[in-house]
This record gives C-alpha cells, sequence and structure tokens, in this order.
C-alpha cells in the first residue's frame, strides 16, 4: 500500500461546521458591533473628542444594515439572473452572432460610474433604493457574465462530444454538464459582484436610499469623522462575511 494513501485513509475530512467557523465568527462580530455600537461611544470619543454626539442615533444600526442587504440582494439576484441568463443565451449555437453586443452592454455597464448612474436615473425613477437597485445592477453584471462566459467555453469540446454521443439533449448538457463544470469559476464572479457591491451600495444613501452609507454621508456633511468610521467599519466587516462565504462556497476540499 502507498503511503499516500494509508496517510489518506486516516485523515478524516474536515466537518462541514468547521468549514464556516470563519464567515460565521465575522458574521457575529457584525451583529454585536450593529446591536452594540452605542457602548462603543468611549472608544470613538477618541476620534472625534470635540463633538457632542459621536454615535450615529439617526436610525438603528441593524435596521440600516438589514436595508443595504436587501438592497444588495435584489440586485445581485437581478445581477445573477441576468448575466448568467444572457452569456448562456450567447453560448447557445443560435445566440452566438450576439456575443460581442453582450459582452459590450456588460463591460459598458462596469466603466459607466455609479454616481453618473445614479445621477441619470434619479430623474426619471425618483429618489429611493430604485436608482440604487439599477446602478448595482448594471456596476455587478460584467464579473459575472465574463465569468459565465468563460467557465462554459472553458469546457473540453471532448466533454461536449461524450456528452452527445451518450444521447443527452442540449439542455441536458447544460444542466448536468456545462453549469456544474463551469460552476466554479461563475461563483467567482458573483463574489466578484457582490461583494464590489457592498461598498457601492453606500452611494445609495445620497438619493435618499437608506442604508449602512447614511452615517458616511451624515459624518461628511457635519465634519463628523466617527460617524464615517461607524458606517466604513460595518461595511467593511459585511463584505468580508460574504466573501469568506463565498470563498467557503467554492472550496470543495
Amino acid at each position: 500500500m502507498k503511503p499516500g494513501s494509508l496517510l489518506a485513509r486516516h485523515v478524516a475530512p474536515v466537518p462541514t461546521s468547521r468549514r464556516w467557523l470563519v464567515p460565521m465568527a465575522w458574521f457575529i462580530l457584525l451583529l454585536m458591533l450593529s446591536a452594540g455600537m452605542g457602548q462603543l461611544e468611549w472608544l470613538f470619543r477618541l476620534v472625534e473628542p470635540d463633538v457632542r454626539e459621536v454615535i450615529y442615533r439617526r436610525a438603528g444600526f441593524f435596521a440600516l444594515l438589514g436595508q443595504h442587504v436587501m438592497v444588495v440582494g435584489v440586485a445581485s439576484l437581478l445581477a445573477v439572473l441576468l448575466g448568467v441568463g444572457g452569456a448562456i443565451a450567447v453560448t447557445r449555437p443560435a445566440g452566438r452572432d450576439f456575443l460581442p453586443l453582450v459582452s459590450q452592454l456588460a463591460s459598458i455597464g462596469q466603466t459607466f460610474p455609479p454616481v453618473a448612474v445614479l445621477a441619470l436615473a434619479v430623474p426619471a425613477l425618483g429618489f429611493g433604493t430604485l436608482p440604487i437597485v439599477v446602478a448595482l445592477l448594471l456596476y455587478g453584471l460584467l464579473p459575472i457574465v465574463r465569468n459565465t462566459l468563460a467557465g462554459i467555453d472553458g469546457i473540453d469540446p471532448d466533454v461536449h462530444e461524450a456528452a452527445r454521443g451518450m444521447g443527452m439533449t442540449p439542455g441536458q448538457v447544460l444542466r448536468q454538464v456545462e453549469l456544474p463544470l463551469a460552476a466554479p469559476v461563475i461563483i467567482a464572479g458573483i463574489r466578484t459582484s457582490v461583494t464590489v457591491n457592498i461598498a457601492t451600495a453606500a452611494l445609495g444613501a445620497t438619493v435618499g436610499a437608506s442604508n449602512l452609507g447614511d452615517p458616511i454621508i451624515a459624518g461628511i456633511v457635519n465634519g463628523n469623522t466617527a460617524y464615517i468610521v461607524q458606517g466604513a467599519l460595518l461595511i467593511g466587516i459585511l463584505a468580508i462575511t460574504v466573501d469568506s462565504a463565498f470563498e467557503r462556497l467554492q472550496r470543495r476540499d
């Protein structure tokens, strides 16, 4: 018996629960900070010793966190549906002619600044949540489309031939062969899109969409660095939490 195989028999796989310890730790920290930010007044007083109020109190941090997650979640879900669906459509024989168009549209969506999208969307959609959802949707499409195209196009042609040789229909090839093989690359694109949009969503506070950007904008307007740190801290930890969760999804060992 080879030493490597003997070692593999005695090394137990890492339990699923232990794989998620890091994301759970970040998530618990996020909840604790959201609930207990007021208990850190002494710490933020060191940042802004001369202001009367150092803890942002115009809205609860839990409520702002929930609204932030909702906005990013809705925009990301739409981006996944449109991005993955569009990329799949243009990798089919009937849609190959539209491949350059879809790639260019996705690229334009990310190169167009979200602030500009908000400025154009507000007159048509009004103030509130809808403009920032549109901006995040456009901003998050490129990595999803690009990775979906790369994942599907990167599959060995021999795999397609083998699947068709087994009598699979095009739909079965897509569902049972292409998507499972391309899943790690697609998830990587979704991970990038969601993580970037968590930070970008803070811009929604400028057009009346209440979220974790509120303390940041209030801090800029009032010259209160403590407010800015509170909003930025929660957004950063939320991004790390989501990013570490996606990392565990991508790891299969």
